[in-house]
């Protein structure tokens, strides 16, 4: 349920056509909630059919044209009800770690590897975080709510990301202790 109200937020904060989204989405939203080309267009016509988006007037007429969509009151109201609702936490639904418990079972060949390979992805999207924060929040600037939230989740993801550099470097450190 959630794509929709990632799509709203992105067009409250500036509208825009589905490619645009596409790539705000890769260089923001999409380092926490992921979605292809395909599903943001469907989810356009979707928010479209349902009152809460429209596709901006064209000056030229729009066959071949990109429509920009923006938010309609009812998008705003819906977006609004959703950040207010009360919803309980997924459980971690990650493969990696069904595969280590899977490698209880049936042996670990090959796992070590694999761990190294996130903990090297990780480590990366940790650097790339740390880096957007030391561009986009420096510890002088004055910053407004909206700043604020945005970097609050960043911190998230700096935590998240840190927690799994630390996680797999230990996991890594018991395959060193193998008999």
């Amino acid at each position: 349920m959630s794509l929709p109200h990632a799509i709203l937020t992105a067009l409250l904060e500036k509208p825009s056509s589905g490619l645009e989204l596409t790539r705000r989405f890769d260089k923001s939203i999409g380092y926490f909630w992921s979605a292809t080309h395909q599903q943001i267009y469907r989810e356009l016509g979707k928010l479209e059919q349902a009152g809460h988006i429209r596709a901006l007037p064209s000056a030229q007429p729009t066959r071949g044209q990109k429509k920009e969509y923006e938010v309609l009151p009812a998008g705003r109201e819906e977006l609004t009800a959703w950040v207010a609702r009360s919803e309980d936490p997924k459980p971690a639904r990650d493969p990696l770690l069904l595969r280590l418990r899977a490698a209880g079972v049936v042996g670990s060949e090959g796992l070590e590897a694999e761990l190294e390979r996130h903990l090297a992805m990780h480590r990366r999207q940790l650097e790339e975080y740390s880096a957007i924060e030391e561009r986009d929040f420096p510890p002088e600037r004055q910053s407004s709510e909206q700043d604020r939230l945005r970097h609050v989740v960043l911190r998230g993801g700096i935590e998240l990301e840190t927690f799994w550099t630390k996680w797999l470097t230990d996991a890594l450190k018991e395959f060193g202790q193998r008999p």
